[in-house]
């Protein structure tokens, strides 16, 4: 048994830390081969090494499986969900070339202690705490699952394991996403009945300095809306003329950031306000014409709310922004015309979904005309990610009815997360009961039941809570839905399986103090799995 104690797993956790597996980088796929390998050294599979296996995501990357079955005739599976892929270390400054080097750079900060921050100098007191990109976020849960793994290797589960570990978990999904047709298939293949997806994120504080332990019976949803606007060219000496398309992206920014009318509230849980992640004009060089084309990107959660709620209320929010656009140009356009002694100009702002704005260009200009412009752009556009991609797309039918121009047009962008619940699963419900028992009676630790991971995981691709049907307000209004970007239905649909995230305790995910508790995770946490697996196969 070489994953089983603290020393060994910190050892363990360290090797896979070592690979710097940013998403799409060519580390990401020499550790899905590391993983595969380490898994192939365990006595279990050199006879049967077929049950590890590396499986392509389709762009060069892959994800690993690996089945221990108890016996041929038992069909009972827990699925060990994590992913291996981290975000870049550009945050670590002078500490960059440490950020994959867990012990080195736990050193080096302990070394310059004072140059931390106070929380985390509070932290270290302990001495229990490892630094470096990774090691809660989530090479922790996948060093935990891979112990587990062992541990049914030499039969001490009632059941069968399946470990899955995925890339692009950070960005797109990919490998999550790619997995799921896989498991119905194993699921066919081998005999398998998935009793459980039991996926090991690190808790996620709620507010600054939260130290409560969360166990998570779901996962909280994501959408990415864009709104692209197209104003009205002109030279700078002649600004009422035209439109400034980013002074449309800043009233809609306006409108929406940290808008709390679009916060959900499920039995007491907040989800986080909408936050801009992306806003540019589209200009490719500097001239004194003014922007009159300009894009904005918005996180926006989901628990509960329709995509059809959704995308009513993100339209209400482009007709709001119109109109301050409409007035705030009026009154200035009036006030400079009495400095003229001139009339003022007005203009009307269009507000559209990306559906409309196609439907528009194919009545101009023909179904075959506009499939052949959205197949050149996508086509000149390779090298660019989802988000570029679908901007293009976006913009370019714009100009193609620039006739309709001023406008604002909300549209999509990938990836979308459904949001998953499975609080009211009875499994779940006596699972989460057993262990806030056990945990207060073995670890005095009380744990806190949250109906929703806030920290988006790949835990949202188990099933699918909404019908394929009501998802039209999102593929509609996606440009890149079944261009480059999409969701396996019919295989989400089938794979409904109830959920639960058991981690361990971090701070600071995607900040270059990210940092583990380690005895806390290789013990206390790792006693909650193994019981939490053992509660599932009595049942």
């Amino acid at each position: 048994m070489k994953w089983q104690t603290t020393e060994q797993l910190k050892q363990l956790l360290c090797r896979l830390v070592q690979y710097p597996s940013i998403s799409g980088t060519e580390a990401e796929v020499r550790l899905a081969q590391y993983i595969a390998d380490q898994l192939l050294t365990l006595d279990y599979f050199r006879g049967i090494n077929e049950l590890v296996q590396l499986h392509p995501t389709g762009d060069g990357r892959y994800f690993v499986t690996a089945l221990v079955k108890k016996a041929e005739q038992v069909r009972d599976t827990v699925i060990l969900l994590s992913h291996f892929d981290v975000v870049d270390v550009q945050d670590y400054g002078a500490w960059k070339d440490a950020a994959f080097s867990p012990e080195e750079l736990t050193k080096r900060f302990y070394e310059q202690k004072p140059q931390l921050p106070a929380d985390v100098q509070a932290d270290m007191e302990a001495g229990e705490w490892l630094f470096g990109r990774g090691v809660m976020d989530m090479k922790c849960g996948l060093a935990l699952h891979m112990a587990l793994i062992e541990q049914a290797c030499h039969g001490k589960f009632d059941g069968n394991l399946l470990l899955l570990t995925v890339p692009d978990e950070e960005v797109n999904s990919v490998g999550m996403r790619a997995a799921v047709p896989v498991l119905m298939e194993m699921a066919e293949t081998y005999g398998l009945t998935y009793r459980l997806v039991l996926n090991s994120e690190p808790m996620f504080t709620r507010y600054p300095g939260d130290k409560t332990n969360y166990i998570y019976t779901g996962s909280i949803g994501k959408v990415l809306p864009g709104f692209y606007c197209y104003g009205k060219e002109t030279h700078v000496g002649e600004p009422l003329a035209g439109l400034n398309a980013n002074f449309m992206v800043s009233q809609i920014a306006a409108e929406l950031e940290l808008n709390t009318d679009f916060c959900e509230v499920f039995s007491g849980e907040v989800s986080p306000p909408p936050t801009n992640l992306w806003q540019t004009d589209l200009k490719e060089d500097y001239s004194v014409q003014i922007p009159h084309r300009a894009v904005t990107l918005f996180n926006l959660f989901l628990q509960q709310k329709s995509l059809d709620d959704v995308t009513s209320s993100l339209v209400e929010v482009a007709k709001r922004a119109a109109k301050r656009i409409e007035e705030r140009y009026h009154v200035q356009a009036s006030r400079f015309a009495k400095l003229e002694q001139s009339s003022p100009t007005s203009l009307a702002v269009h507000v559209w979904t990306f559906a409309e704005l196609r439907k528009k260009a194919v009545e101009m200009f023909g179904k075959i005309k506009v499939e052949e412009l959205e197949a050149n752009i996508l086509a000149k556009n390779t090298n660019k990610d989802e988000r570029e991609k679908t901007i293009a797309l976006v913009d370019q039918l714009a100009m193609l009815c620039k006739a309709f121009a001023p406008m604002i047009v909300l549209f999509y962008a990938p990836p979308y997360y459904p949001a998953v619940n499975s609080s009211a699963d009875p499994l779940i419900g006596q699972l989460v009961a057993k262990l806030k028992t056990y945990a207060q009676e073995t670890h005095g630790v009380s744990l806190v039941q949250q109906h929703y991971f806030g920290g988006i995981s790949d835990l949202s691709y188990v099933g699918l809570q909404q019908s394929p049907a009501s998802l039209r307000g999102l593929t509609d209004n996606m440009p890149l839905w079944n261009r480059g970007y999409d969701l396996p239905l019919d295989a989400l649909a089938k794979f409904q399986v109830p959920v639960l995230n058991v981690g361990p305790v971090g701070r600071d995910a995607h900040q270059w103090t990210e940092r583990l508790n380690v005895p806390f995770a290789f013990t206390t946490v790792k006693a909650w799995l193994e019981y939490t697996i053992k509660e599932v196969f009595a049942r």
